[in-house]
């Protein structure tokens, strides 16, 4: 056997990404365990939140993960709170910057900044319902099905183009409470895929905003239904 014939494959350096979080960490706990299972080629170089005492620090910390706070009340406005957020997330030097309950609406200029590596989860199927109370209003509205999409953050809130959906079928019943845990469920899902594809190289968001993964155009996101993915994890609030 000669030397060509023995060679291993080059090992994969792991993306370094940076998580920002708000509050309980639950979509960071599932990219914490994709990476912990070797399923995810990253590496969780920081989590950044804008509230102290929440449970997703408490998550890093568990991983190991190198955790800071940034109040934004000590800041006297957006842009001084987002030009010195943008400093400390450079401060990690990731290749990735995932959104994850991460409740402050970023400026155009931190946007273009990390454009193209800035991901969101928004727990409805966009284009509906962008902003908060997103079940709330799906239920008054009488919708058949709900769900999450995985986007591209651009400066339009909740705009950027979308990747990859769930799709959650309104039952008879539901409150806005039985909605959102069957929705999270499924963001636990699809979230640590699109990190997936964009850490091994799959997908990217071209010079003209749009998205492609496999070097093919999405003209529209990918879907998948909620029994197709009834066997992910449950990460509780």
């Amino acid at each position: 056997m000669d030397a060509a014939s023995s060679a291993q494959p080059a090992p994969v350096t792991p993306m370094p990404v940076v998580v920002l979080i708000s509050g309980s960490g639950s979509n960071l706990q599932a990219l914490i365990d994709g990476q912990a299972r070797g399923e995810l080629p990253i590496r969780l170089c920081a989590v950044i939140s804008n509230r102290a005492k929440v449970r997703g620090l408490e998550r890093a910390r568990a991983a190991g993960i190198s955790c800071a706070v940034l109040n934004h009340r000590e800041f006297p406005d957006r842009d001084a709170f987002d030009q010195a957020l943008q400093r400390l997330i450079d401060s990690f030097a990731p290749q990735l910057v995932v959104l994850a309950g991460f409740m402050r609406i970023l400026t155009p200029a931190l946007v273009r900044h990390y454009q193209g590596r800035l991901l969101n989860i928004h727990p409805s199927l966009l284009p509906k319902y962008p902003g908060l109370h997103t079940h709330e209003r799906a239920l008054a509205a009488g919708e058949t099905e709900h769900g999450a999409t995985v986007h591209f953050v651009t400066e339009e809130l909740d705009g950027g183009p979308a990747i990859l959906q769930a799709r959650v079928p309104v039952l008879t019943g539901d409150d806005a409470e039985t909605l959102a845990t069957r929705v999270l469920r499924q963001e636990h899902i699809i979230y640590p895929q699109v990190v997936q594809w964009f850490a091994s190289g799959r997908l990217r968001l071209d010079e003209h905003g749009q998205v492609r993964l496999d070097d093919q155009l999405l003209p529209e996101p990918l879907c998948l239904d909620e029994p197709a993915a009834a066997s992910g994890s449950d990460y509780p609030l």
